[in-house]
């Protein structure tokens, strides 16, 4: 199990901090070598340097995910230099506006949620497509969440562009699924990372009290389903959606 990514090229959006370190973490603890796409410079450098320190191999692209030029040319980039991706991971995210009711929703900040979580999906998903076609193999997973599902009161930017990822999924892993291609999602309830510590403490509270575990995920469970799903095991399971609800979700 230790090696089930040896020589696979892994490219983790939003992998300098939270979510997308600890699944990149993960998957360099078992042999691949991650490139990470992620805006800040600093944030990616000092990302690098931690993956290095324990012996992973990990270089990094500046990317801002909802702009398709960053992506188009990250992933050229990357693919010219390890002449494959094998792995697409996209954690690159925003909560955008919290604990506010649709009638007072700014629609900047709706449209930046969309922006980044919903066409940043898209494009993702577009050019790592377009990098593993070649090879006929690649597993992308891109992050829902149980509020793309449910839906959470105050969160309705969030929630309506976590449904959209969803959605993404059920159809263009379809189109793929006679290929070695698998594209799926992952759909987390509320994971202790930088973003719920920005939140308000009742929007946590009440995203918690939905779930019967009562309490939030941690990173490492999230690294540990992720890492299943994007390794050659996970060899029949396209256009879904894997829960990670402590309960929530319950069909």
């Amino acid at each position: 199990m230790n090696a089930r990514f040896e020589n696979q090229v892994a490219v983790i959006t939003g992998g300098a901090n939270g979510l997308g370190k600890a699944i990149g973490m993960r998957i360099a603890s078992e042999g691949g070598r991650i490139v990470i796409f992620d805006r800040v410079e600093d944030d990616c450098r000092k990302a690098v340097e931690e993956f290095t320190s324990n012996g992973y191999h990990a270089s990094f692209e500046c990317v801002d995910v909802s702009k398709e030029p960053d992506i188009e040319s990250a992933m050229k980039a990357t693919k010219n230099q390890f002449g494959k991706i094998d792995i697409v991971v996209n954690c690159a995210g925003v909560v955008g506006p919290t604990s506010v009711r649709a009638a007072d929703v700014d629609i900047d900040a709706f449209d930046q949620t969309i922006a980044v979580n919903l066409r940043g999906s898209f494009l993702i998903l577009k050019h790592a497509l377009r990098m593993m076609e070649d090879k006929n193999y690649g597993r992308i997973l891109l992050i829902a969440s149980i509020a793309g599902k449910e839906g959470n009161a105050g969160m309705c930017s969030y929630s309506a562009s976590k449904a959209g990822v969803i959605g993404l999924v059920k159809s263009v892993g379809k189109e793929y699924a006679e290929t070695g291609i698998t594209v799926n999602a992952l759909a987390p309830a509320v994971v202790k990372t930088a973003m719920t510590d920005s939140m308000l403490p009742d929007q946590v509270k009440y995203m918690t009290n939905k779930i019967p575990m009562q309490r939030l995920c941690t990173l490492e469970e999230v690294a540990s389903a992720a890492a299943w799903i994007v390794s050659p095991e996970a060899s029949f399971n396209t256009a879904y959606t894997f829960d990670l609800s402590g309960g929530r979700a319950t069909y």
